[in-house]
Protein backbone atom coordinates (compact mmCIF):
# COMPACT_ATOMS: atom_id res chain seq x y z
CA UNK A 1 0.00 0.00 0.00
CA UNK A 2 1.03 3.49 -0.93
CA UNK A 3 2.61 5.82 2.26
CA UNK A 4 -0.24 8.49 0.95
CA UNK A 5 -2.93 6.34 1.15
CA UNK A 6 -2.00 5.37 4.87
CA UNK A 7 -1.61 8.80 5.83
CA UNK A 8 -4.84 9.06 4.13
CA UNK A 9 -6.97 5.99 6.11
CA UNK A 10 -5.30 7.43 9.30
CA UNK A 11 -6.92 10.93 9.16
CA UNK A 12 -10.45 8.87 8.17
CA UNK A 13 -10.24 6.96 10.57
CA UNK A 14 -9.83 9.55 13.09
CA UNK A 15 -12.65 11.92 11.06
CA UNK A 16 -14.88 8.63 11.83
CA UNK A 17 -13.61 9.39 15.45
CA UNK A 18 -14.99 13.10 15.16
CA UNK A 19 -18.43 12.43 13.71
CA UNK A 20 -19.41 9.96 16.02
CA UNK A 21 -18.56 12.27 19.02
CA UNK A 22 -21.00 14.80 17.50
CA UNK A 23 -24.07 15.95 19.41
CA UNK A 24 -26.15 19.00 19.73
CA UNK A 25 -24.03 20.56 22.47
CA UNK A 26 -20.62 20.80 20.80
CA UNK A 27 -21.48 24.08 18.48
CA UNK A 28 -20.51 22.06 14.97
CA UNK A 29 -16.73 21.06 16.53
CA UNK A 30 -17.07 18.04 16.45
CA UNK A 31 -18.45 18.20 12.59
CA UNK A 32 -15.98 20.66 11.63
CA UNK A 33 -13.54 18.91 12.41
CA UNK A 34 -14.31 15.90 10.69
CA UNK A 35 -14.64 17.92 7.64
CA UNK A 36 -11.18 18.88 7.69
CA UNK A 37 -9.77 15.90 8.77
CA UNK A 38 -11.84 14.32 5.88
CA UNK A 39 -10.42 17.13 3.56
CA UNK A 40 -6.58 16.29 4.48
CA UNK A 41 -7.37 12.64 3.90
CA UNK A 42 -8.22 13.29 0.20
CA UNK A 43 -5.30 16.00 -0.11
CA UNK A 44 -2.97 13.38 1.47
CA UNK A 45 -4.02 10.12 -0.85
CA UNK A 46 -3.19 12.27 -4.02
CA UNK A 47 0.33 12.73 -3.22
CA UNK A 48 3.47 11.34 -4.19
CA UNK A 49 5.27 8.92 -2.02
CA UNK A 50 8.45 11.23 -2.75
CA UNK A 51 6.76 14.01 -1.15
CA UNK A 52 8.83 16.11 0.69
CA UNK A 53 6.61 15.39 3.73
CA UNK A 54 6.03 11.60 3.28
CA UNK A 55 9.52 11.32 2.71
CA UNK A 56 10.36 12.78 6.09
CA UNK A 57 7.71 11.02 8.03
CA UNK A 58 8.82 7.42 5.94
CA UNK A 59 12.86 8.39 7.41
CA UNK A 60 11.44 8.52 10.91
CA UNK A 61 9.57 5.31 11.13
CA UNK A 62 5.63 6.18 10.93
CA UNK A 63 4.71 3.94 8.45
CA UNK A 64 4.56 -0.01 9.74
CA UNK A 65 3.75 -2.63 7.32
CA UNK A 66 0.40 -1.09 6.02
CA UNK A 67 -0.35 1.37 8.70
CA UNK A 68 0.86 4.76 9.19
CA UNK A 69 1.30 5.38 13.31
CA UNK A 70 1.26 8.72 14.95
CA UNK A 71 2.96 9.71 17.81
CA UNK A 72 1.25 11.12 21.34
CA UNK A 73 1.83 14.37 19.83
CA UNK A 74 0.78 13.86 16.21
CA UNK A 75 -1.78 11.95 17.70
CA UNK A 76 -3.75 15.19 19.70
CA UNK A 77 -2.90 17.43 16.87
CA UNK A 78 -5.34 15.37 14.88
CA UNK A 79 -7.60 14.57 17.15
CA UNK A 80 -8.21 18.54 17.47
CA UNK A 81 -7.63 19.81 14.23
CA UNK A 82 -10.13 22.84 13.81
CA UNK A 83 -12.21 21.51 16.56
CA UNK A 84 -11.65 24.97 18.34
CA UNK A 85 -10.24 27.15 15.75
CA UNK A 86 -9.79 26.56 12.23
CA UNK A 87 -6.53 27.13 11.00
CA UNK A 88 -4.60 26.18 8.25
CA UNK A 89 -5.25 23.59 5.61
CA UNK A 90 -4.44 20.24 4.67
CA UNK A 91 -0.84 20.71 3.89
CA UNK A 92 -0.10 22.26 7.23
CA UNK A 93 -1.50 19.58 8.93
CA UNK A 94 1.03 17.14 7.27
CA UNK A 95 3.46 19.65 8.24
CA UNK A 96 2.61 19.92 11.84
CA UNK A 97 2.48 16.28 11.92
CA UNK A 98 5.95 15.84 10.45
CA UNK A 99 7.20 18.31 12.75
CA UNK A 100 6.62 16.10 15.84
CA UNK A 101 8.89 13.46 14.43
CA UNK A 102 12.83 13.06 14.62
CA UNK A 103 14.31 10.11 12.11
CA UNK A 104 16.00 7.60 14.47
CA UNK A 105 19.57 8.30 15.33
CA UNK A 106 22.06 6.37 14.49
CA UNK A 107 24.33 5.36 17.00
CA UNK A 108 27.84 6.99 16.62
CA UNK A 109 30.87 4.99 15.30
CA UNK A 110 33.87 4.05 18.25
CA UNK A 111 36.92 4.66 16.49
CA UNK A 112 39.02 4.85 20.04
CA UNK A 113 38.91 8.63 19.26
CA UNK A 114 40.84 8.36 16.22
CA UNK A 115 40.30 10.17 12.76
CA UNK A 116 38.44 8.32 10.31
CA UNK A 117 40.70 10.27 7.62
CA UNK A 118 43.97 7.99 6.48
Amino acid sequence: MRNSRMIAECLRRHAWWRLNRADARDDGRNARSAVALLDAAAYAVDLPDDAAVITRLAAAGCFSGDEFRLNEVAERIVRFWHYEEVMGGPADLLTAIAETVQPPKIPAQRDGGRSLRR
